[in-house]
This record gives structure tokens, sequence and C-alpha cells, in this order.
């Protein structure tokens, strides 16, 4: 393990303890992250939305192997108060990661720094390491797991027992989805070993004459030793960190010639398809959660076959079972919840309308030129002012090579289109902020505006926001060689930010 890891400090909203899980369930799903990476390099704090709460019954109730502290929001990093919970923030406090997705996916980032030696966790992040990184605003697949299935059973776990009789839409949604083809990088190769597996698995078949069969003259086939599935051996063989046997890869003329439209479909293993991942730590305190309200009000989950042979693979998962062993959470045995006739099984091809995110009018043509036609075809006049600043203010020479935007690696002429906006927000910023103002550059990327305010206004205090973390660490590395104290930054998404300030730009 490496040694000098910088400690930062993780902080997780408390409103109240349901059975197992503290809740928001955004906060359960963070400790349970921390329990299945067996990462202590976090100082967490847990952060009680009353004043109220009673530190006996918190800590004596947590994760036997992690020290917790309670704070106050009021107690919180300056930084750390303006974005919603989850959040990490180093020691200095300048650079926050605010947001349940980028919270796990930097816990998972940092254990796997500090021990590399732990493949299997950083494994979690899926091909290319991608899992849960695409925002929520963009993403219906990060949208479903970060925040409407936590919400959807927080919901279903408050309502009163009248009101729980259906199925949360956003369920019926995930049921759904793990129905969906999976398609994952070379699954050709795969659906073509799947291919080679069922043809050896039929020619190994025993036909068997039982005795129902001798009455309608049917022949029932058997398997003499049933082959495991494909798509579960390569899933563990993953977790493992393992090859898949070569004997497994090897393909008869026959099945190399096969069309791949005539190649069967891959099975969902996980939430994301073959391979387990982060988005099946996010699900899984939820979804048991629902599933033990459920079992306790009596309710057969007969309609949820999918999610529910999911969570048993789930349990299957070493480190699920040793984090579950942590947080004091109880696997359920579905079986017999799957007790309801065959014929009461919905078809979850159709999903009503409603769950159905609404397609993009895929006429629309965007740019000014249409839009100011929109405009003045609905009566609308656009009025045109001279320009705000037709001089420059800004005299680039004299200012460090960290603050022009050409220290970005751009082209020269890109570099100087860059300057002239730069110059137009800042006049128009300058006439704005008084000392003492906060400025906020949303989606800031590499911090190209909001380092030049924080040089040229070092009396107000300058707040960056972007989403993507490779950009705003080379914004802050700028920010480090220039030296500015009046700048902070924060990765997350628009909507995890909740701070007041006095001018922003984009």
């Amino acid at each position: 393990m490496k040694d000098s890891v910088a400690e930062e400090h993780l902080y997780l909203g408390f409103s109240h303890q349901y059975r197992e899980s503290i809740f928001p369930l955004h906060t359960s799903i963070s400790l349970f992250l921390l329990s299945y990476c067996d990462c202590k390099l976090f100082k967490v704090f847990l952060v009680p939305t009353g004043e109220d709460v009673d530190d006996q019954f918190v800590t004596k109730n947590l994760l036997g192997d992690l020290e917790v502290h309670l704070i106050s929001r009021c107690q919180l990093p300056v930084v750390v108060q303006s974005c919603c919970l989850p959040a990490v923030v180093v020691k200095d406090g300048k650079f926050c990661r605010a947001g349940l997705s980028v919270v796990l996916r930097h816990i998972i980032q940092k254990t796997y720094e500090a021990d590399p030696s732990k493949k299997d966790v950083l494994e979690l992040l899926g091909f290319k390491k991608t899992c849960l990184k695409a925002c929520a605003e963009v993403s219906q697949w990060t949208r479903l797991c970060e925040i409407s299935i936590p919400l959807a059973v927080e919901g279903f776990l408050s309502a009163s027992p009248e009101h729980c009789e259906t199925i949360p839409p956003d369920i019926l949604k995930l049921e759904r989805k793990l129905g969906e083809p999976v398609r994952v990088h070379n699954d050709d190769k795969i659906r073509r070993q799947k291919l080679q597996q069922q043809k050896a698995g039929a020619k190994t078949a025993v036909p068997v004459l039982g005795k129902e069969g001798r009455e309608e003259g049917k022949t029932v086939e058997m398997h003499e030793h049933p082959l495991p599935s494909l798509e579960m051996s390569i899933a563990f063989s993953k977790l493992l960190v393992q090859e898949v046997s070569d004997a497994v890869s090897r393909e008869a003329p026959h099945i190399r010639r096969t069309k791949t439209s005539d190649l069967p479909l891959l099975d969902h293993v996980f939430a994301e398809g073959l391979y387990f991942t982060l988005a099946d730590i996010v699900l899984f305190p939820c979804i048991h959660q629902f599933l033990v309200s459920s079992k306790k009000q009596g309710k057969n989950l007969v309609n949820l076959p999918l999610i529910s042979s999911w969570y048993r693979r789930v349990q299957e998962v070493p480190g699920v079972k040793k984090a579950a062993g942590k947080c004091n959470m109880e696997f359920l045995q579905l079986p017999e919840l799957m007790s309801a006739p065959e014929e009461q099984l919905q078809d979850f091809s159709s999903v009503p309308d409603e769950l159905e995110e609404e397609n993009e009018d895929s006429h629309f043509i965007g740019g000014p030129r249409p839009t100011m036609t929109k405009l003045m075809e609905n009566g609308i006049e656009a009025k045109f002012s001279p320009h705000p600043c037709p001089n420059w203010i800004i005299d680039w020479t004299n200012l460090p090579s960290a603050v022009s935007p050409g220290e970005g690696k751009m082209s020269r002429d890109r570099a100087l289109r860059k300057q002239q906006q730069l110059n137009n927000l800042v006049a128009a910023v300058t006439k704005l902020a008084k000392p003492g103002d906060v400025i906020v550059d949303f989606c800031s990327g590499g911090g190209h505006v909001g380092i030049v305010l924080a040089h040229m206004m070092p009396s107000c205090q300058v707040v960056l926001i972007e989403n993507k973390e490779l950009s705003l660490m080379r914004a802050k590395d700028r920010s480090d060689e220039l030296g500015l104290n009046n700048i902070s930054f924060i990765q997350a998404n628009l909507d995890y930010f909740n701070g007041t300030f006095n001018v922003g730009v984009s």
C-alpha cells in the first residue's frame, strides 16, 4: 500500500435510521461502498438534518470498523455548505466533490491509488472506467441509479400502507432494463461462445420419456450435467480478475461462419450487463430495503422476477457478503417470495408511456439564425445594442502565462478567439461585481474564465463548478501555479450546487 496518502473528509447527510440503513439512502450507499472497498482513507462525518440527534444512537448503529463523527451544517467547510451531500473535500477546503456518483467514483479511485493490488475495486468502474461517469442530466441510466431509484424507495418506505400497494414506477423501469439485451465490448465473440456452449449442451442432452410424456407422446430433454451459464462464468471470472479459459474461447468452424444476427443474445447477470459494477453497489442497498419492506407487508414480488434474480446473484459476490456483514445487512431468501402462479407474470416489454423520456424533436434546428427567424415569425423583434467592450481591457502580454487560455494546448486562432471571449466576460463582470462578492463560473471546464477573474479581482471569491474531473484538475493546477487564494473548485453536476452567489458566468 502506498504511504502518505492525503486525508480527505467525507460528509454524509443523516436524517434518520430505518432498520439497518441510514437515510437518506445516498448515505447508506456511500457507507456500503466504503465497506466493500475496505477503505479507511477518509475521515467520515455525518451531518444531521436536525439539531437534536442522539450521538450514542447514531454511532452504535453504524459500521463496526468505521469511525464516524457528527458535525452540524454550520460547521461544514464553506465550499461544502454550497453543495448537496454526499461531498468529499480535501483538507485545505479548496477542492470539493459533490453528488453520489462523483463521490463514489472518487472513493474507488483513491482506494486503488492507495493499494494497486485491489484491482477488483477498480473493476467497479467498468469498461473504459466510465460507469456512472455521465451526469444525470444527460444519462437516463445515471439518473435512474443515482436519483430515481433511491428517491422511489425512500418514498415507498415513508408512505402509508394504502399508498404502498403498487410497485413504484422507477422499480418497474429497472425491471424492464434488466430484460433488455446486453451490449458489451467484444460481445460478438462472447455470443459465439454462447452458441457453441448451447450446441455442446444439446449434444449431451439425454432424451427421457417421463410418465406424462408417455401419456401425451412427448419427449422431454434433460441434461445429465447441466452446463453453467456462460454469462455467469465470464461475470465471476471478471470479479476475480481472471481470464476466461482458452477452452471456452475456441470456436468451431461452423460457429465462426454463423451470422451475427443469428447469434444468441446475452442475458443480464448484473445491472449493466455481464459485469459487476458500481451501478450494482448503488442499487443493492436500495433494492434490499424495498424487498425487506415488501416482505414485511406480505407483498408477493412475482412481478419482479428479473430484479429478484439480480438480487440473488449480487449476494454471491464475495465483497458484497463482507460489506453486508459489516453493515448488519441480512440477506433475504427470495424463492419464498416467488411462489405466485406463472400466469400472473407481467410482460415488462410494455411499460407505461409516462415512464419513457420524451423524445427530442427530430426536426429541431438550432443556431442563431433559425432562432432569430422563429422570434420574428412570432412577432418578437430583436434589438441589437453596441458592443459593450469594443476595445481590449485585458493586457494579455503582461499577465502570467498560466492565466492565458493558450496554456490549454489550443491552436493560436482558437486561443485568440478565447481571449476575445474572456475580454467580453471580464468587462461585464467587473461592472457588476463589488469587493467581497462571490462569482461562480458554471461549467468552468479548464477554468479559462474563472482563473482570469480570480487573478484580476483578488477581492472577490471565485467558485469553479465543473462535472469533468480532468478539466477541473487542470484548472486547479493552473491556480496553484499562480498562487491564487480566492478561488475554490467543485466537481459536481449543476443540480448539486445550492450555494448563494452575486454574479454567475458560464
